[in-house]
């Protein structure tokens, strides 16, 4: 299974649209936002494909933003949560809360997927595989990840403008 991360979009609709694009070209069967978001149009760009959101501290119309998850049917996990895919136990949050980064570290995930700095990162500490698939916003490049769960391959995937 290969799953498309993302992150850090902010309210950039256009650039998220074109990321989702290259992540489902690339063969993403499911996508997983790990916050900051901040509008609710974002989220309707992953329409179509199995989401899972999480809030980052720039999210603050959560209601909103919770609703058009409703809408397009993705999964929400708050803060940060634990989900299943591809016989793989995944840990996701925004990376912004020391207290929600150390209690899902502490459930050893195979992956903990985070967002919040901007920078890409991908780091193994112990049996979790730590991966930040950089931002769509105030960043050096553009980038989103693509993992390969069968394989653990991660690539990631630059934007141009």
């Amino acid at each position: 299974m290969r799953i498309g991360i993302l992150s850090d979009t902010h309210d950039q609709v256009a650039r998220t649209r074109r990321a989702v694009s290259i992540l489902t070209a690339a063969g993403a069967e499911a996508l997983i936002h790990c916050g900051d978001l901040t509008i609710p149009e974002v989220v309707d760009e992953l329409i179509g494909v199995p989401s899972t959101f999480v809030f980052g501290n720039c999210d603050y119309d959560q209601a909103d933003l919770r609703r058009a998850m409703k809408r397009i049917g993705a999964n929400y996990l708050g803060l940060g949560g634990l989900i299943t895919l591809g016989d793989r136990r995944i840990a996701v949050t925004h990376g912004h809360s020391d207290a929600e980064l150390r209690r899902l570290t502490d459930l050893e995930p195979d992956y903990l997927f985070s967002g919040h700095t901007h920078h890409r990162r991908d780091v193994r500490e112990g049996k979790t595989r730590f991966i930040n698939p950089g931002a769509l916003y105030r960043a050096s490049s553009w980038t989103v990840a693509l993992l390969d769960l069968a394989a653990d391959d991660l690539q990631t995937l630059t934007l141009t403008e």
